[in-house]
């Protein structure tokens, strides 16, 4: 690639063997793509229209399945899109407006996944509060701050980069998709660059699970003083979130091992972690919560017989 095409575009070189296998990578990530959307759209769908599910509960269901969905929506057609072209490259500014957007949804992801935990808290520790605490403004607030603090957060760290250090040296990206590395590219790091992102993290990912792993410990330390009512609703309402909230965390916590230590990790290791973000964790919430969530599951079934009904034999 030449010089004058390096000055406006960067290289996204983490595809593996993408001459030989780009049709079975085109089939595979087109299908997923679809399945995220029709999956997470259908309970959301279910949330919006079926009053019974107008719980705070379910509300934060719909506003995480609806983050996989935007996340989806951005990343996807420029990945198709690559796997069908002969160079897989994107302009600097979209390249920053990706990584922007994957550490903003990614943040708001933990953000949502910590007022769902204290939705949890609320319910099951304080029952007879319940409905003063988590009014429909109490919802809306939560749901608005879960979303603005990422976004926040990392606005102030792409303005430091423009204020800083806006030029790049390097035109080639260890990746499928413009995050984590895009940092490596800079010519040089300045002091407020190289803390800037730490205090983000902590900011955004590591003060959000603490205060999960509290409200979860005080929810399992009232469980079990309680009766086996009480101990049977956390189970079944807690469960999902547990489980996404590990996953999720686990991810994350391997993605950035890998961004740091990027020399030290193969390309196959990148790429691997590149299609568990992207393919795994976005399909994976609304199966857990289709599946986990008795009530979500129960409209579901009745959505699918009436679908079966209507179908002509």
């Amino acid at each position: 690639m030449d010089v004058e095409l390096n000055a406006t575009y960067i290289t996204l070189g983490g595809f593996i063997e993408l001459q030989k296998y780009r049709y079975l990578y085109f089939v595979i990530m087109f299908a997923v793509y679809i399945l995220i959307l029709s999956c997470s759209s259908t309970i959301i769908f279910l949330i919006v229209f079926q009053k019974s599910l107008h719980e705070p509960m379910y509300i934060f269901i719909a506003a995480l399945l609806l983050n996989s969905v935007l996340f989806s929506i951005i990343f996807y057609p420029k990945i198709l899109t690559d796997l069908l072209s002969e160079r897989q490259i994107i302009s600097i500014p979209a390249c920053f407006f990706q990584s922007f957007m994957f550490y903003s949804l990614n943040a708001s992801e933990f953000s949502l996944l910590t007022v769902m935990a204290f939705d949890r808290y609320v319910s099951i520790c304080k029952p007879l509060q319940y409905p003063v605490i988590m009014s429909k403004r109490t919802v809306s607030i939560l749901l608005a701050l879960a979303w603005t603090i990422p976004t926040f957060h990392f606005s102030v760290f792409k303005m430091a980069v423009m204020i800083f250090n806006s030029k790049l040296c390097r035109f080639i990206l260890k990746g499928i998709i413009c995050k984590g590395p895009l940092y490596n590219l800079l010519c040089g790091h300045s002091v407020v660059l190289d803390i800037l992102p730490t205090i983000i993290l902590v900011n955004v990912a590591l003060f959000p699970v603490l205060l999960i792993l509290f409200s979860y410990t005080r929810i399992i330390i009232i469980s079990y003083r309680s009766s086996k009512e009480v101990r049977r609703k956390a189970a079944q309402t807690c469960l999902p979130h547990l489980i996404v909230l590990i996953s999720f965390s686990c991810l994350v916590g391997s993605d950035v091992t890998i961004n740091t230590l990027v020399s030290e990790f193969s390309k196959t290791v990148n790429f691997i972690m590149s299609l568990q973000i992207i393919i795994y964790h976005p399909l994976f919430n609304p199966i857990i919560y289709g599946l986990k969530m008795k009530e979500i599951t129960k409209h579901l079934k009745r959505l699918l017989c009436r679908v079966k009904i209507k179908v002509p034999k």
